[in-house]
Parts: C-alpha cells; structure tokens; sequence
C-alpha cells in the first residue's frame, strides 16, 4: 500500500479551505478506503495525485470533487475517451462510493509550490527533506508573452475559471494553474479537433480561432501564476 498521510479527521463533517474569496467545502471520507484506492490512482497520477510533467496525466491534487466526479463518469460512458482510464472507469473497480471517497481525497490534498525554509535551530533531517520535496509542484516557465497571456486570458477564460487560474468550485470549473502546461496544451488540441467536450459542441471551433501564439500566451502566463 502506498503510504499516504490522511487529509482529514473522522470527526469532521465537511472541511472548509478557504482560498481567496471563494470558500471550498470537501465532504467527509475515510481516510483509509481513501489509500486503498489511491494505491491504483498512484501509478499513473503520482502518490499525491500531483501527475507528470510530460502532460500524460494530469495533476488532480487539489481540484474540485464534483469535477473529478463528473470527469470519471465521462470515463465511464465514453462522453470522454481516455485509454488509460478504459481499465479503471466503470462500477467494478470505481463504484459511485468509491468515487465520491477519491474525489473527495484528491481534493484534500495540498501540493506546496516551494520547500518550506530550513529552521536553523533544528537538527537537519534529510528523510523528511525528501519527502517534503516529493509534494512540491511549481510548474516551469512556458515560453510565450505572459503580459498578453493574461490579457488573452482575462478575456476568454477568466469568467469560468478564475482570475488568476484557481478555478471555481461553485461552478464546478477545474483550475488550470498549478496544472502541467504540457498537459493543458493536449487538451486543448483535443478540443480543437472535437475529440474533447469543453462546454458546447461549438467551442470547438471558437479554440480552433484562437491563434497558437495566443495559446502559448496565455500558457506562458499561468505558467508563472504559482511562482
């Protein structure tokens, strides 16, 4: 079993995370059945659901539950078509208690952007060091203009998914910084092609409008949004 710290108490019935203004509400799991299924989850989306850099899997650390929910059962009626996923999404291996139990860990967790600084006064403790750095995703510069990045993105996206690219848990919407540039930028050509549903039919041609250099722009600039 891969060794993952529970998030959360037993005792508590809903864990309130305040980010900004927006107040996040994760329902009540078990910390335990959390692990079991993480154990599968793992191989692919890293102990701590932080993904891979190379944009095969997402991160999913941190994300909206009703999204993650809503994502695994696309992966389970083919709306939304994942290869990797083909094995793991349906009522057998992810029944809809085992669904709500993951989407509520992965929301739980907490992925640093930075190694917290060294306490001179204590005793240096390289184990910890390293498992402390395991955690921390900071996601590198994308090349691009991230001042007309974030023009670009105050006007095309900023509505849903918020501000500075946190995302917005009262809609539902995924947040896209902290998230693999690599990653988003696969999604987005899957968009573009009408392999993946954003959130009409015709958006598919709205992100096929959007030049690249737009695209890289606006990558270049939520690149830099976890600095």
């Amino acid at each position: 079993m891969v060794a993952v710290k529970p998030f959360v108490s037993l005792l508590l019935l809903l864990i309130l995370v305040r980010a900004g203004a927006e107040e996040r509400v994760i329902p009540e799991f078990d910390p335990y059945d959390a692990e079991d299924i993480m154990d599968v989850c793992a191989g692919c989306h890293g102990i701590y659901g932080q993904g891979t850099p190379d944009g095969e899997y997402p991160r999913l650390a941190g994300q909206d539950p009703v999204y993650l929910a809503r994502q695994i059962e696309a992966f389970k009626n083919r709306k939304r078509i994942n290869i990797p996923m083909i094995p793991y999404a349906n009522d057998r291996e992810l029944p809809p208690e085992d669904v709500e139990t993951i989407t509520a860990y992965l929301a739980s967790i907490e992925l640093p952007r930075h190694l917290s600084p060294l306490d001179p006064d204590k005793e240096f403790d390289a184990l910890a060091r390293l498992e402390e750095s395991k955690k921390v995703l900071n996601i590198p510069h994308y090349p691009g203009n991230p001042e007309n990045g974030e023009r670009f993105y105050r006007k095309e996206c900023a509505s849903c998914h918020g501000r500075n690219g946190e995302g917005n848990w009262k809609k539902h919407v995924p947040m896209l910084t902290g998230q693999h540039t690599k990653y988003l930028l696969r999604q987005i050509e899957l968009i573009r092609k009408g392999e993946r549903f954003h959130d009409s039919p015709e958006d598919a041609e709205l992100f096929r409008e959007y030049s690249d250099q737009e695209i890289d722009d606006m990558l270049a600039w939520l690149s830099r949004q976890d600095d």
